[in-house]
């Protein structure tokens, strides 16, 4: 590999995590946020790490393994570059934990709410309380392995609360163990409410690890307990599944899942007092090197405490609970979508439509045949049980479900089964192409006008759903996605060419008005792109503007480099990674880059094309990514009515380019926050929208065109 390159990219883009992770930290830091949301940062930082050691990091220590720094200098290469990588999280995981014990923990003790980390200074019904607890909730789930010859140290499951324990003295067999390991049982709540009795506080909240703390003794009768210690092992939890030799890609995958807790060791994360040759017996019990050890002063498992927002009913202390705003439509869908497209903006405006729309296709005796794609869509999910109940109606339901969406297997194994129980055909997409795409298609059969005509005609009507975010009602709450449903006969046409591709065979389709991956999307993104420059060079106007949750793909990179250096003002929105570097000086001056953290999650891909003035857009789920233009299924498609058109631009992209809460990337790569947030903040873009839909007290009814 080019050593230099392949080093490049790595910083590139780990250290970018690191640092969309810092501009999440950083509405923790937000002293104008309410106290609970700033936890909730602090929580989503806690898990966007543990995704990235138990991904990245993995897949980074796998390299590592396969090209040792002794040997290649490749492999040194690679060395330099995780340690520059590792050293960034640890200063990360330090900020985070400083911030929760001094900033957050005080503001929430000055709001009635106590968590509990020691048992240090508790009354003594508080003890008597503590104690039952421990002995009638944690005992009976608790195995505590002593270490000895016959029981080495126990390979723990990932991201599992466990406690190294330090004893002395010799037990009724006359032996006389040192150290011990217990494994806090997973089903139990990891924050524990005091009853109010004995609470000092109208929320008096117990960690989990406090209990043991404060009763671990008792586990070990007879002996005396000199330390208790919490630590945690994130595993490698990257699946393989080799493409050259999948017979059954659900029964492959199964047998890959249930040994995903016990990958290799990537990170050791322990409790800050323990003692240096302790910390070391740990590390290499775990095969693990120091800069792969995070001492920390709290929680190990910082993410559990999310609980605490739940537990916690103060409405004051949380952003406003925000209320979709409802389309109302009178009579079928079918006939509104026969007169005017929908354009929906979740999370302000409702998912119901959505799920209204199938649930209507799965009872209509006219609908014949459901096809859609899922890549997430929970364990519960009103998208499968309307499928379910189409196919049990007689429907030819097709369900192209993504075993292979992250973290989410299991769930997609369990509903592709329940799909085929009921006569549903499930397939699982292309091998070696993810299908990322969000599209759902109903086929009806539908009477034309008789015209004088004394039999009735039929034709078989195509109707289409497609979004820029899962089929996933929960999340259609929190991330900001767009979903159109249309009748417009070119898409639904190009939708139907994607799905029988998917489901079938074919050497090459001709789309009228999508863009797909891994065919035709990166270079209709590099013609446009391309077509900006050209025009710019004319002298005529030239505008792009991308909003994208990450950007990497060289090529792309180096066409806007151009655009810009032609003249083309370019703004790109982009919330995670992005390779590229604004006003570099006879490079990218013409180039502007913003992150933006909220409320809601931005998740939905605009690319935006001025094209003459004819303002071409098109909505999509596929970032500027390597592996979403060349390894995955993906779709982009236009927004042709021009009032959503509009709709989209202005909220979408405008709202988001004049956010005064924005984070700027320097020509560095490094980002700073506009100095008006903190001195006067105005609406942020997502609050404008949250106010523009707060109006939708009452639902709103569509009139139809005419």
């Amino acid at each position: 590999m080019n050593t230099v390159k392949s080093k490049l990219n790595l910083l590139n883009r780990e250290l970018g995590v690191i640092e969309f992770n810092r501009r999440v930290l950083a509405q923790a830091q937000n002293q104008k946020a309410p106290i609970l949301e700033r936890l909730k940062f602090i929580c989503i930082v806690a898990s966007n790490l543990d995704e990235f050691f138990e991904i990245r990091i993995a897949v980074l220590k796998e390299q590592l393994r396969k090209y040792p720094k002794s040997k290649t200098v490749d492999g040194q290469v690679l060395a330099d570059a995780y340690l520059d990588i590792v050293s960034e999280a640890q200063v990360l995981v330090e900020t985070k934990y400083t911030l929760f014990k001094k900033d957050i923990i005080p503001k929430l003790n000055n709001e009635g709410i106590h968590l509990y980390f020691n048992h240090n200074n508790w009354t003594s019904s508080q003890l008597r309380w503590a104690k039952t607890y421990f002995q009638k909730d944690l005992v009976p789930l608790l195995t505590p392995i002593v270490l000895d010859p016959a029981h080495p140290f126990p390979k723990v499951i990932n991201k599992s609360l466990n406690f190294f324990v330090t004893l002395e003295g010799k037990d009724d067999f006359g032996r006389t163990p040192k150290l011990a390991v217990v494994q806090a049982p997973r089903s139990i709540p990891r924050v524990i409410q005091m009853p109010s009795r004995i609470s000092p506080s109208p929320y008096s909240l117990v960690i989990l690890s406090t209990f043991m703390q404060a009763f671990v003794h008792e586990l070990f009768p007879g002996m005396a307990v000199t330390g208790c210690y919490q630590f945690r092992v994130t595993r490698n939890s990257d699946l393989f599944v080799s493409d050259d030799d999948i017979s059954d890609l659900r029964e492959s995958l199964k047998g890959e899942l249930s040994t995903r807790h016990l990958g290799d060791a990537v990170r050791l994360e322990i409790s800050s007092d323990i003692p240096e040759h302790l910390m070391k017996y740990l590390r290499r019990s775990c095969e693990l090197n120091q800069e792969d050890c995070y001492r920390v002063d709290g929680p190990v498992n910082l993410n559990r405490l999310m609980q605490v927002a739940d537990i916690v009913e103060r409405p004051d202390l949380k952003f406003p609970t925000h209320i979709p705003k409802q389309l109302t439509i009178n009579g079928s869908i079918f006939e509104h979508l026969k007169k005017e497209d929908i354009l929906l903006h979740h999370p302000y405006e409702s998912f119901e439509p959505v799920l209204n729309l199938l649930r209507e296709a799965s009872r209509d005796p006219d609908v014949l045949a459901i096809k859609q794609t899922i890549y997430r869509t929970g364990n519960v999910s009103p998208v499968m049980d309307a499928l379910i109940e189409a196919a049990k109606n007689g429907k030819e339901v097709t369900v192209i479900v993504e075993l292979l969406a992250r973290f989410d297997e299991e769930t997609n194994i369990f509903w592709a089964a329940k799909l085929e129980e009921v006569g549903a055909h499930v397939v699982y997409g292309v091998v070696k192409h993810k299908c990322h795409a969000k599209m759902m298609m109903i086929v009806r059969k539908e009477q034309l006008p008789t015209k004088g005509r004394k039999k009735p005609e039929f034709i078989l009507k195509r109707y289409i759903h497609l979004g820029t975010g899962n089929y996933h009602p929960r999340t259609a709450k929190l991330y900001t996605d767009f979903g159109l449903m249309t009748s417009n006969i070119s898409l639904c046409e190009d939708a139907h060419k994607i799905f029988m591709q998917l489901t079938g065979t074919s050497r090459s389709i001709k789309l009228k008005a999508l863009w797909n991956s891994p065919f035709t999307m990166f270079d209709n993104i590099v013609r446009s792109i391309r077509a900006e420059a050209k025009a710019a060079k004319a002298g005529k106007p030239a505008r792009i503007v991308a909003k994208v949750n990450a950007l990497l793909e060289p090529l792309i990179i180096t066409e806007l480099y151009k655009a810009s250096q032609a003249g083309v003002k370019i703004d790109l929105i982009v919330r995670g990674v992005c390779a590229l570097k604004p006003k570099v000086k006879g490079l990218s001056e013409n180039i502007n880059v913003r992150s933006i953290i909220g409320q809601f999650l931005e998740h939905h891909r605009i690319y935006y094309f001025h094209a003459n003035g004819k303002e071409t857009l098109y909505l999509s789920s596929a970032d500027w990514m390597d592996r979403n233009l060349f390894r995955r299924i993906e779709v982009a498609f236009p927004v042709l009515d021009k009032t959503l058109k509009q709709k989209a631009i202005h909220e979408g992209l405008n709202e988001l380019l004049k956010d005064k809460s924005a984070w700027i990337m320097n020509s560095n790569g490094t980002y700073r926050q506009s100095k008006i947030l903190t001195q006067n903040a105005q609406p942020s873009g997502q609050q404008n929208l949250l106010l523009k839909y707060s109006a939708a007290a009452q639902p709103a009814k569509r009139k139809l065109k005419t």
